[in-house]
């Protein structure tokens, strides 16, 4: 990631700034304050703003003024029975605003997440950055054989290199033919009006970057991540959740290790997958056809007990 000589003194101004407030604080977050946390090539994550903290969460779900309980721990104990039974509201007195710098193909998954405010750069009104996500020769796989929206095998040297000079040349030549059709290349040419630019950014490749402010509560931030910080998720999107877990725990670490626990560490057991669990548990031999469960659901059930699966594939 880098940063202009402009952005990072803004950034060192921002940062160095100082203002008195009666609000709750949290130190951890506050030394976080308008960082760049770098993501993928190009990309950052960084915190703007935020309100409310554990203590927050405390409050609103004992309906209490002031700190509520002194004790640390009995806090937490709250914070854990509110995530465990899945009592939202208390989260959602907490706020928080991102920054965000990711490419175009990212940004318009992330987007499906209808739950935050989100403000983007816009290319109607400024020209977007000669800057194109390539990913790393380890990220890029074949499809996968079983699952239609994953990625299988890595590609071999000889592939991997060839589909990198395909990225690269094609986001080049298109920004090239971008700054030509707004006759912003050089050398400039006087006689030429220059194509829009809400029109002539259509020619951009998905691998260029944008960016955006992304505004959101502690609960939907958590659910966003539980999707997006899971081992199933694309690989550059889960590199921009897993940035932003940093931020979380220096915010609010109560309700980061609750999540961890009970929400990212967890796995959910349907009713079919329980009796069988229960089975097992009083000694049966139980393998996929005698189970009653789906192969997919099989499959699931074991490797949620990180158990080697049995019977037909």
């Amino acid at each position: 990631m880098r940063l202009t000589p402009a952005q990072t003194d803004e950034i060192d101004a921002a940062r160095a700034a100082r203002a008195e407030t009666r609000r709750p604080t949290v130190p951890a977050l506050e030394d976080l304050l308008f960082k760049p946390l770098p993501v993928l090539d190009h990309g950052f994550v960084r915190v703007i703003d935020y309100m409310g903290d554990d203590g927050a969460i405390v409050q609103a779900a004992r309906v209490s003024y002031g700190t509520g309980t002194k004790r640390v721990s009995e806090d937490a104990g709250l914070i854990r029975y509110l995530m465990r039974h899945r009592h939202s509201t208390p989260f959602e007195m907490c706020e928080i605003k991102y920054h965000v710098k990711l490419p175009i193909f990212v940004a318009r998954q992330w987007i499906r997440h209808r739950t935050a405010n989100v403000n983007e750069y816009s290319a109607r009104y400024s020209i977007l950055d000669r800057e194109f996500y390539l990913p790393a020769p380890e990220h890029l796989a074949a499809q996968s054989a079983a699952n239609r929206q994953g990625r299988g095998a890595v590609l071999d040297a000889t592939e991997s290199a060839r589909v990198l000079d395909l990225l690269r040349t094609d986001a080049t030549r298109s920004y090239d033919h971008y700054l030509e059709m707004l006759n912003e290349d050089a050398p400039h040419d006087p006689g030429r009006q220059g194509l829009a630019r809400e029109l002539a950014r259509m020619n951009l490749t998905l691998n260029a970057y944008t960016q955006w402010y992304w505004k959101t509560d502690l609960h939907n931030l958590l659910h966003f991540l539980s999707l997006r910080a899971d081992p199933h998720a694309q690989y550059e999107i889960r590199a921009y959740a897993e940035a932003m877990l940093t931020t979380v725990q220096a915010w609010v670490p109560a309700a980061y290790q609750a999540f961890l626990d009970y929400r990212l560490g967890a796995v959910t057991l349907s009713a079919g997958m329980r009796a069988v669990l229960r089975r097992m548990l009083a000694g049966e031999a139980v393998d996929q056809a005698g189970s009653g469960l789906p192969k997919r659901e099989w499959a699931e059930l074991m490797a949620a007990l990180d158990a080697p699966p049995t019977g037909p594939a």
